[in-house]
């Protein structure tokens, strides 16, 4: 005979016994009352205790390959250092982050849907790009699993294609053109464009054209390249022969940094300036402080005065970490992240419609004004600011000096980001 040393258990039928000739009703009331009692958690079994231990699980959709390589690195150190800053634990439970590539929109796509079916996500933050996040947004629309862009600009994410579980960090390219066009047209009013053809650089012509046009102004040209594009030189040979006042670029990541460098090459650096919306730090810290120049819109930059107390705290683990300063990239998914997090922990429920319901009503501490994710589109609002390369760099990762900074009444920063009728967003009831 076999022995068992938890205790004799007997199959009577539709009852069991459990150690000691308890049965598994009389086991279950005992269970009951302890429960009661507040003491569940030592006095149950490890089956009671297992959906309380469960972890969350946070999906991560940013890219590992491409043009977009370094700013998806960036963006989930960024996500990797606010969950450990929060313990990687939420609500008592432990976070589980699970990363996924971003190739294209289709891939983002499908990652996402794997994310939500197989892995059973609570919530996904991710898009490098416009493109990938309009993609991961439709399914975050049918699966009804939160979903936070950090870093996508196209205006249709909070706009015409708003959802009820779609959020953004990153300022919309309206917001950010708006933001820049005065520092442009104070250099003249006939600009030369050169876009990346998909959402965003599609969509940063179509702004800076239209404020362009309101001052009265001309375009010299305007061009469009496919992304990846590894030799710019016809291209700033055109803007060379039409010698517009500024040349306003709508180039991602890794292409802006190329145009730069071969714009310096062909002796273009300081002849005509060179402006983008936005940039992140990575683009020019990938090139030489020799080939550097240029206006461009930042949401964050780690040596700006005013930083709150966690800023700070971010940007000393972070250097400390990673040998160097956190790029806005950084900071987006550090941002993302915690809000994510207080959004699930004010939520009623881990479920997809109380955390998006929960997400409308965070604020984060950022400084004179909260930050926070607006109810009617899920943009999330907040400053803005412009830079200029600086003449002379003589630090190794601050390149940047601040032009301006919008809105100058912090009372006015709802309204920088537009009207309902100027966003275009008609959202839908969101369905639990």
């Amino acid at each position: 005979m076999s022995q068992n040393h938890g205790g004799d258990k007997k199959d009577n039928g539709n009852v069991s016994t459990i150690g000691g000739g308890m049965t598994r009703r009389d086991w279950l009331t005992t269970a009951g009352k302890t429960l009661a009692s507040g003491a569940a958690v030592m006095a149950a079994p490890a089956f009671v205790r297992a959906q309380g231990d469960q972890p969350l699980k946070v999906g991560l959709v940013i890219a590992k390959q491409g043009v977009w390589t370094e700013q998806g690195e960036m963006i989930a150190n960024g996500v990797k250092l606010a969950l450990a800053e929060a313990g990687n634990q939420v609500r008592g439970r432990r976070i589980d982050l699970i990363w996924y590539d971003e190739p294209n929109p289709q891939s983002a796509q499908q990652n996402m849907q794997k994310l939500v079916d197989e892995d059973k996500v609570v919530a996904v933050i991710g898009g490098t790009n416009s493109g990938t996040s309009l993609a991961m947004a439709s399914v975050a629309n049918r699966t009804k699993v939160p979903y936070i862009s950090p870093n996508a600009a196209a205006r249709e994410l909070t706009g015409s294609s708003c959802n009820p579980y779609t959020f953004r960090t990153l300022a919309p390219t309206p917001v950010t053109c708006r933001a820049l066009a005065p520092s442009l047209l104070s250099k003249g009013k006939r600009w030369h464009f050169l876009v990346a053809n998909y959402a965003y650089g599609q969509d940063i012509q179509r702004a800076m054209s239209d404020l362009l046009k309101q001052a009265g102004g001309t375009m010299t040209g305007a061009d469009v390249t496919p992304l990846n594009t590894t030799d710019f030189s016809s291209f700033i040979l055109k803007i060379r022969q039409s010698k517009p006042d500024v040349v306003v670029l709508g180039l991602p990541g890794g292409d802006l940094s190329t145009f730069l460098k071969q714009y310096a090459e062909m002796g273009m650096k300081g002849t005509i300036p060179v402006a983008c919306p936005i940039i992140g730090d990575s683009d020019l810290w990938s090139i030489s402080p020799e080939a550097a120049t240029g206006y461009y819109g930042k949401p964050w930059h780690f040596s700006s005065p005013g930083h709150t107390p966690a800023e700070v705290a971010f940007i000393k683990s972070y250097t400390a970490k990673y040998g160097k300063p956190p790029a806005d990239k950084a900071w987006l998914g550090w941002f993302s992240t915690r809000g994510l997090l207080e959004g699930i922990k004010q939520a009623k429920s881990t479920g997809g419609a109380d955390i998006a319901s929960s997400l409308e009503t965070v604020r984060l501490d950022d400084g004179a004004v909260p930050a926070y994710f607006r109810s009617w589109d899920h943009q999330m609002v907040r400053s803005w600011t412009v830079f200029k390369v600086k003449d002379r760099i003589t630090d190794k990762w601050d390149w940047l000096d601040k032009v301006s900074l919008l809105p100058q009444n912090p009372a006015d920063v709802d309204a920088l980001y537009g009207t309902r009728e100027e966003v275009g967003c008609t959202m839908a009831a969101r369905a639990a």
